[in-house]
């Protein structure tokens, strides 16, 4: 074994900007005479926003307060925790892209085990106390504490690491399922990780089995040591349930591996990986499930799917919190009143979201009374939704609800702030919204556009002020997807821009900067893609390989199925509007277009079993040719003209650079984190320069190091 002092040495170049998490000891005379406990507290000296993280250094500093600890007689136990609200974020991940050798890998792996294995190695009970995020690397530290209590309002403890494409790898793979059972296992380190990084919360923890005790906040420290004392002295007994080591474990790993299959299709290891540990913890010793931990993590750590992961981690962790080209925050002005145009779902989606979000009247209108009253109905139904699930309370609920009215009369607009209108998607139907918007709202007032696809420029043509209308295209579902394409027209001033900016940012949103190209960035993209696999179709390749052909990249869903989803008629009007600016590369596919004449919701109908199918009636409608592709190929075709359609939007200044495009389609398309988005796939897979011959990234970002 690697002495901590050679670790380290060998590891400076590859984790030089190391933020070294300390490890502090104090002497903690524990209650009813249970001895001392050397409490060890995590502490990286930054405050909230920077968490705890194990890297090299601070492995070796954490080991050696464990070794101190376990040297003296006087000690009784051994405690962990960390700096207020925070034990860990888990391991650094800043030098993982800089790992260039298996064994470099391999090192890593078996320390944190040396490391965090010695908390747990028979020599002295230890605790470990949750007392706020613990996260990978930081949970793992607990589990392999002999006992362990988590504070209430923990707000994330989970195992991300399948999320990145890696998985936990110091313990936490083999130690959850032989300490919760390999249902609940596979459920926190597969099903939560993949479900878009979803975390537990402190009082879901214990329940699960992964806690023995959960204290509130002010004194949670206090309490965990009076218990911790009471445990020692026999006055307090922790009781677990016996672990299911029959049937219930092979069928949870089987439910797992589908699950994973259902999600992925194989496109990446990390998750598969980890369910062969969970597989092997049932009978393998702990030293044979840290040995298989070793050798997973250090092959994970030397794939393309985790350098892909990582980079995606990084734009949705930094870039996305601040876009490039924005103008100075100064600028913004404030919002206190809020007008959506429309009250349609979309409308009062977005009425729901400036509601909860920016706690300010909202008001929404409509060509009469009875559309302004479903809209208002619709908003009023989600709030209680919300407070049915606690996610809200009675209080909350009440005030939400009263600041969202509605009206026939768009004089109610006269003292708002901000307008955004949510019509018809149709030029002339939005340049008359906005024309008497002008007429009513006050100077300094921003009119925004939920457009998809029409030029902003154009829409704000026919105004006096021009300069204060600014795309702001949501993505539907409006609660859920994060992403918001902020469109600066040609004459867009830097105050509507920086007001833009900073209400999406009081909307929680991730906004981006784009040019006003036809339609942006993510639609652009997607429905070059669609076009191309739609062409495929109507070529004669059946529906079911065409929809099937992208399964293999580990999309969250299938072309045909986003179709649906997204409407027939939106999609076609889309496909339009670009076909109209690019007839050269943007298809417009006769069977869609027969398929919105039929009014027909999309390809498919549904059977009992919640499974696609192309039925009779719109089969009919169908008219193909007798050129089929395969499915290989129609990957190929749609992932080619991908590359073209994205080396254009870039060539044309859409967004600054590669990184926005791929921030965009993970954010508002849900392209994988194991693909990084679409440039490190498209440049990995030989695309990028076999189509437009260049890559559009540099070598060994989001990819092995040349």
């Amino acid at each position: 074994m690697t002495s901590p002092t050679t670790l380290t040495r060998d590891f400076a170049a590859v984790f030089p900007d190391e933020v070294v998490t300390h490890a502090h000891v104090r002497d903690v005379d524990l209650p009813y005479g249970a001895g001392t406990m050397a409490l060890i507290t995590l502490d990286n000296g930054l405050d909230h926003t920077r968490p705890n993280s194990f890297g090299p250094k601070g492995l070796a500093e954490l080991d050696a307060a464990i070794e101190s600890a376990l040297a003296r007689e006087d000690v009784a136990a051994i405690g962990i925790t960390g700096k207020p609200f925070i034990l860990a974020a888990g391991a650094d991940i800043s030098g993982m892209p800089r790992i260039t050798r298996r064994e470099q890998a391999k090192e890593i792996a078996r320390y944190g085990h040396e490391v965090f294995g010695k908390l747990d190695d028979g020599r002295k009970p230890s605790f470990g106390f949750i007392n706020g995020l613990a996260i990978g690397g930081g949970l793992e530290v607990a589990l392999n504490c002999t006992y362990r209590t988590v504070i209430a309002t923990a707000p994330a403890v989970a195992f991300s690491e399948c999320f990145l494409g890696i998985l936990p790898g110091w313990g936490g793979t083999w130690l959850l399922p032989n300490l919760v059972g390999a249902e609940r296992a596979v459920k926190v380190i597969i099903e939560n990780a993949l479900n878009n990084n979803r975390m537990l919360r402190g009082p879901q923890v214990q329940p699960l089995g992964i806690a023995d005790a959960t204290f509130e906040g002010a004194d949670f420290l206090e309490r965990s040591l009076d218990w911790a004392g009471q445990v020692l002295t026999g006055r307090a007994k922790v009781e677990r349930a016996p672990v299911d080591r029959g049937e219930a474990w092979d069928a949870a790993v089987a439910r797992g591996r589908a699950f994973v299959d259902a999600k992925l299709h194989g496109a990446a290891p990390a998750a598969i990986r980890a369910l062969d540990i969970i597989a092997a913890a049932k009978t393998c010793s702990k030293e044979e499930g840290f040995a298989l931990e070793d050798d997973a993590l250090a092959d994970l750590l030397m794939s393309e799917e985790l350098r892909s992961g990582l980079y995606a981690f990084d734009l949705v962790q930094r870039r996305a919190k601040k876009p490039v080209g924005v103008p100075d925050k100064s600028l913004a002005r404030p919002v206190t009143k809020v007008g959506i145009v429309g009250a349609g779902l979309m409308a009062s989606q977005l009425a729901l979201l400036f509601a909860r979000r920016l706690l300010v009247p909202v008001v929404l209108t409509d060509i009469d009374d009875e559309r302004v009253e479903k809209g208002l109905s619709y908003v009023r139904g989600e709030v209680d939704k919300l407070a049915a699930k606690g996610r809200v309370s009675g209080d909350q609920a009440n005030r939400m609800k009263a600041l969202v009215t509605g009206s026939t009369d768009k004089h109610v607009y006269a003292d708002c702030d901000f307008v955004l209108e949510a019509v018809f998607e149709e030029m002339k139907v939005k340049q008359q919204v906005f024309a008497e918007l002008e007429g009513i709202v006050s100077p300094e007032c921003v009119l925004a556009t939920n457009t998809s696809s029409l030029s902003v420029t154009t829409m704000a043509s026919k105004l006096a002020h021009p300069e204060r209308v600014v795309g702001f295209h949501f993505f539907n579902p409006v609660a859920i997807l994060p992403l918001l394409e902020v469109v600066r027209g040609q004459r867009t001033d830097d105050a509507s821009l920086a007001t833009a900016f900073a209400t999406a940012k009081g909307l929680k949103k991730n906004a981006i900067l784009v040019k006003d190209a036809p339609a942006f960035v993510v639609n652009r993209i997607l429905t070059r893609f669609m076009g191309e696999v739609t062409r495929c179709v109507d070529e004669g390749t059946p529906v079911e390989v065409a929809d099937q052909a992208v399964l293999p990249l580990g999309l969250p869903m299938t072309p045909f199925v986003l179709l649906q989803l997204v409407g027939p008629a939106v999609g076609l009007h889309v496909a339009e509007t670009l076909h109209e600016a690019f007839p050269d590369r943007f298809y417009v596919s006769p069977n869609l277009q027969r398929l919105v004449a039929a009014n027909k919701p999309g390809l498919w109908s549904w059977d009992a079993q919640g499974k696609p199918f192309l039925d009779d009636d719109t089969r009919a409608l169908l008219e193909q040719g007798d050129r089929p592709s395969t499915a290989e190929q129609v990957r190929e075709r749609a992932m080619a003209a991908v590359a073209d359609e994205v080396r254009r939007l870039l060539d044309d200044g859409v967004v600054a650079d590669a990184p926005d495009v791929d921030l965009a389609m993970i954010l508002g398309a849900g392209w994988p984190f194991h693909l990084g988005g679409i440039t490190p796939y498209l440049d990995r897979s030989g695309i990028a320069e076999r189509v437009t011959g260049r890559r559009f990234l540099p070598v060994g970002v989001a990819s092995l190091p040349a």
